[in-house]
């Protein structure tokens, strides 16, 4: 039986996990709950799964969930409570949104355990904190974002340095979100229900966001870099609608490796938990005898201008993706509240990458001061615009 702690329990992540575990009970048992305010979800789901702890992030909803938790039940409140869930259990889940994942991902890996890793801002903020952390003794980060997930699994049967020497690059598909096609005079006044309208997943508002301006993807070139040691030239984008192949890996004779599987994100949940063993609940099993056409085509840059933002970011290196990060969640986090125009959201963020003080990541307190600067800048930008 796998113990599990779920981080972000309440969110997308989150409730997609709990229906891997409810698949298969005989294989998993949930050992902490976390999440930040939804008390009425949580309880829900301390109710059915009994775990030995649950966490809440504000500590003035703590009385609220005392009462309403299952007897025995543990109760934490804080990021300190956080951290402490962050080390139970065998396979400890990030699904926390953002940058606020951070400390999830350094106290899981630092006490030697299994990161099931969905919250991608931790580790292209601190890529360089996280990479000593991966040798802990019994420390194992397994992706779970569908395409590094298919990365993973086309990546394995050889012994690293075997696949790596013949590694030509690797290639990411992105859906091209719920605006593909489409050029950047047709995007001015595109709305926020506009944005979440994702054609092939269902995800939370930010990352949606993030899907349609395609940041998402310039996101995950950089996890795909600090994941696989990857240089960011040998890691190519493509637009991928049908979302079917989640993610390819080519070698030096021409061969590619694909992982293809319908657009669920409980398989690579699954699989993260699972890992080395597979389960045997068929999420995002194909019907090989329904016909369709699977299209690929390269994306559209100078539109999406995100992905070339997020490249930039992570060949300057240091502090830049932190900074960067902090400023796409401030921009979408604008958008979101109707403050911001889906366009500005590149132009907020180049405007704060342009500001960029060029700093090693080699702490903590770096990274931090740098995820708020690069926050502050977009908040500038935004006072200059208004006035």
């Amino acid at each position: 039986m796998t113990k599990v702690s779920l981080l972000g329990s309440t969110g997308s992540i989150g409730s997609q996990t709990l229906d891997v575990v409810r698949a298969e009970p005989e294989r998993f048992e949930i050992v902490g709950l976390a999440a930040w305010s939804s008390v009425e979800l949580l309880v829900e789901q301390a109710k059915e799964f009994r775990p030995d702890a649950v966490a809440i992030g504000r500590i003035d909803l703590v009385a609220e969930l005392e009462k309403q938790v299952p007897l025995g039940t543990k109760v934490l409140a804080g990021e300190k409570a956080f951290d402490e869930l962050s080390t139970v259990g065998d396979v400890v889940v990030n699904g926390v949104v953002g940058f606020a994942g951070l400390g999830v991902t350094l106290s899981a890996l630092s006490a030697g355990k299994r990161l099931a890793l969905a919250n991608k801002e931790s580790l292209i903020a601190a890529g360089p904190l996280v990479r000593p952390l991966r040798s802990v003794d019994g420390a194992e980060l397994i992706p779970v974002d569908s395409e590094h997930c298919a990365i993973h699994q086309c990546l394995r049967g050889s012994s690293s340095n075997e696949t790596y020497r013949h590694l030509a690059k690797l290639v990411l598909t992105a859906s091209g979100g719920p605006f593909r096609g489409l050029k950047a005079d047709e995007l001015s006044a595109v709305t926020v229900d506009e944005a979440l309208a994702h054609p092939t997943w269902s995800m939370g508002p930010k990352i949606t966001v993030d899907s349609s301006t395609l940041m998402n993807k310039g996101l995950e070139v950089i996890e795909a870099h600090e994941l696989f040691g990857v240089a960011y030239e040998d890691i190519e984008v493509v637009v991928h609608p049908e979302s079917i192949v989640h993610s390819m890996a080519t070698f030096t004779d021409g061969t590619t490796i694909a992982q293809l599987s319908e657009p669920d994100m409980r398989l690579p949940i699954a699989y993260a938990l699972a890992f080395p063993e597979r389960i045997s609940t068929p999420f995002g099993a194909i019907d090989w005898g329904q016909t369709r056409a699977l299209h690929f085509e390269s994306p559209d840059r100078s539109t999406f201008r995100c992905l070339d933002l997020a490249y930039r970011a992570g060949e300057i290196g240091g502090t830049a993706p932190a900074w960067m990060n902090g400023a796409n969640e401030a921009a979408v986090d604008s958008f979101l509240q109707g403050s911001i125009s889906w366009s500005e959201i590149s132009y907020s963020i180049e405007d704060a990458l342009e500001k960029h003080d060029a700093q090693a990541a080699d702490s903590v307190e770096a990274v931090i001061r740098a995820d708020r600067r690069g926050r502050e800048c977009v908040a500038s930008y935004l006072s200059t615009r208004s006035t």
